[in-house]
């Protein structure tokens, strides 16, 4: 597949770049500064544009079969990518879209999100909000064929198992109550989904 990917240089976007090559799609990286992208590989592509530019959006995905998208943490740009996104990939004619999302969304309980919980930490809660925001402007979408891929409440740098487990809108946690995916895993089950969908318009997690 050819594939579009914005946030390409961060955590979870290096991954899903990495685990796109490995598995033979062509990549095109969509990038500000593309001088001070460093990856390197055969089937990658480095342009410039801006995920917060509609037109921009629309010039750098036309002619590809999906848009990735791994940006943030910036609450103003993960709120402004949602519309500037379905803006472009529909000035683009592309349909599919998929998104690396929060966490705070999900339920711990029935009608109760994780951003409602007590504990939760103040110095989120902005970043917070704005991926709920993104994935109402999402949910208000019905042209495009979208997908928001929520992580559990940790994820970080770790080992690419294979093995995790597929949940929709409530927090997936482990046999010790913990919340976690390695950024790797969380790569995996994200390019399991691009290659064969089954989340269209839909949220849906990964988790231990």
């Amino acid at each position: 597949m050819k594939l579009a990917l914005f946030g390409a240089s961060g955590m979870i976007g290096s991954r899903i770049l990495s685990e796109a090559l490995r598995r033979g799609h062509e990549v095109t990286a969509v990038v500000r500064q593309p001088e001070k992208f460093a990856h390197k590989h055969n089937h990658l592509a480095v342009v410039k544009g801006d995920v917060l530019d509609s037109a921009s959006v629309a010039e750098a995905v036309k002619g590809h079969d999906a848009v990735l998208s791994a940006v943030g943490p910036a609450p103003e740009v993960v709120k402004g990518a949602a519309r500037s996104l379905i803006d472009g990939l529909t000035r683009a004619g592309v349909r599919r879209l998929v998104v690396v999302g929060g966490a705070s969304s999900l339920e711990v309980a029935p009608g109760v999100r994780l951003i409602d919980t007590p504990h939760f930490p103040k110095e989120f809660l902005p970043v917070a909000r704005a991926h709920g925001e993104a994935l109402g402007t999402l949910k208000k979408n019905t042209t495009l064929d979208w997908t928001y891929v929520s992580p559990p409440a940790m994820i970080g740098p770790g080992e690419r198992t294979g093995k995790f487990r597929v949940g929709k809108d409530q927090l997936l946690t482990d046999a010790r109550g913990e919340s976690r995916i390695s950024a790797e895993d969380y790569a995996l089950a994200f390019l399991d989904e691009v290659e064969h969908p089954q989340h269209l318009r839909q949220r849906f997690t990964v988790g231990y």
